[in-house]
């Protein structure tokens, strides 16, 4: 008695650690932690500090270098000197002189004909494409997270939707098996009923696996270390937004898209580029400073040692008269800024374009969702009086199958037409720069 009741409690106390593991998500959670482990985000606000860290001062050369150097050199000579008045060689062997140094040199450009000052603003901007960089990133990943939770959510209900025709082609079966050991059905009809029982059951399992799927995709895009976790959602319908406005979409596009805020910073930058290729037609200044010291060994000169030391300094003024390309780049630079200015007019014209179309698709999706949802009314009522005629025997078990393959068509059809009028509302959010409401 003693050990089934230990078991029991064993028992009791693993379905309730099991319970525990499956944690229940809401999107908005499911985002947070996408947001925080995913490794292509990880990367990206990786790349986005890394150009915060070029934007400084000295990486434009603002600042001056200074370069702290120190030198040996040792010559050890062997010579044959002859006197010229009276003709006696003087012979030195393995005269070993040295010559030590020390110093610290500063240079600064002062003035490049404004290329500092551009290539300063150049890294700035680069700095804040970074940032536009991220949040394209995390954007793009809010859509695709949100798609992917409201697939599991969609797979969620196919698989109850399926389970739900298994227990109707179960009780069929099961009253098409009394009559027949009665006598009232043929064995055509327990073969039928039979068929359509499995066909079932195997539409089921193979929802299983696409639910399984679904998992294994949410799980991956929240960088779970466990891709298998157990994993359940809070929703159990697709809310559809059906309030979006046209014109405030588009509007938000203009004004907030990341996109075409990242093409005006291409435009800005090329303007930079040009901008730099003009900084050559004026002169530049740099300014050289250092202190040094020197000490020299003598071996066998009048002087045993010399040092000297003191500070040193000069300023360079140029001007660069024919370097050869400097037309060849600033036509090429002009014409990268028209590209630009096309590129991001292109890219406005084409947001246009997928705006308009996905509009079309949600309003059509929301048209086709209405008249699903008085479909499944019809259906419901249908399958209904079919099951009473049925259990009556004034209805045979095809038309049955049939009624019931309608209410499930029909269920299917709004099932599709809710998750594609959700996935059309965020593309429009996306594309408007409003995705990231769903972190609400």
């Amino acid at each position: 008695m003693k050990k089934r009741l230990i078991y029991f409690m064993i028992c009791l106390l693993g379905g309730g650690i099991t319970a525990q593991a499956q944690y229940t998500y809401t999107l908005k959670q499911c985002l947070e932690e996408g947001l925080a482990n995913n490794y292509s985000l990880r990367i990206t606000r990786n790349e986005e500090q890394i150009s915060k860290n070029n934007a400084t001062l000295g990486n434009a050369g603002y600042l001056p270098t200074v370069d702290l150097t120190a030198g040996y050199t040792g010559n050890a000579d062997n010579s044959n000197t002859k006197a010229r008045a009276t003709g006696e060689t003087t012979k030195l062997r393995g005269v070993y002189d040295q010559t030590l140094d020390a110093g610290v040199d500063l240079n600064w450009t002062i003035f490049d004909g404004f290329n500092i000052s551009t290539t300063y603003k150049q890294l700035k901007e680069l700095e804040r494409q970074g940032a536009t960089n991220t949040r394209i990133a995390i954007e793009d990943f809010i859509a695709s997270l949100t798609a992917e939770y409201y697939n599991y959510i969609q797979q969620e209900i196919r698989l109850k939707n399926f389970r739900y025709a298994v227990s109707l082609s179960r009780e069929r079966l099961r009253i098409v098996e009394e009559r027949y050991h009665i006598g009232n059905f043929s064995r055509l009809d327990y073969q039928q009923a039979t068929v359509d029982f499995n066909a079932d059951r195997a539409q089921y399992i193979k929802q299983r696996e696409l639910v399984h799927t679904s998992r294994i995709n949410l799980n991956e895009l929240m960088a779970a270390k466990d891709m298998d976790r157990p994993l359940s959602v809070k929703d159990s319908v697709i809310d559809v937004n059906e309030n979006l406005e046209f014109n405030d979409l588009w509007e938000g596009a203009l004004q907030t898209n990341a996109s075409l805020l990242q093409a005006d910073q291409n435009t800005v930058l090329a303007q930079l580029d040009y901008k730099k290729v003009l900084s050559r037609n004026y002169p530049y200044v740099r300014l050289n400073a250092g202190y040094g010291y020197t000490l020299n060994k003598y071996d066998v000169n009048a002087t045993r040692q010399r040092s000297n030391w003191g500070f040193s300094g000069g300023v360079t003024i140029g001007f660069n008269i024919f370097d050869g390309n400097r037309k060849r780049e600033k036509r090429n630079a002009s014409l990268a800024i028209r590209n630009a200015q096309f590129a991001r007019d292109e890219l406005e014209q084409s947001l246009r374009a997928d705006l308009s179309n996905l509009w079309q698709a949600y309003r059509n999706n929301l048209r086709l969702l209405e008249l699903e949802r008085q479909n499944l009314v019809s259906a419901k009522e249908n399958h209904e009086i079919a099951k009473e005629r049925y259990l009556l025997g004034d209805l045979s078990g095809i038309e049955m199958r049939e009624a019931q393959k309608s209410l499930l068509d029909a269920e299917e059809r709004i099932l599709s037409a809710e998750y594609d009028t959700k996935m059309c509302e965020i593309s429009l959010l996306q594309l408007s720069g409003k995705v990231t409401q769903y972190l609400k």
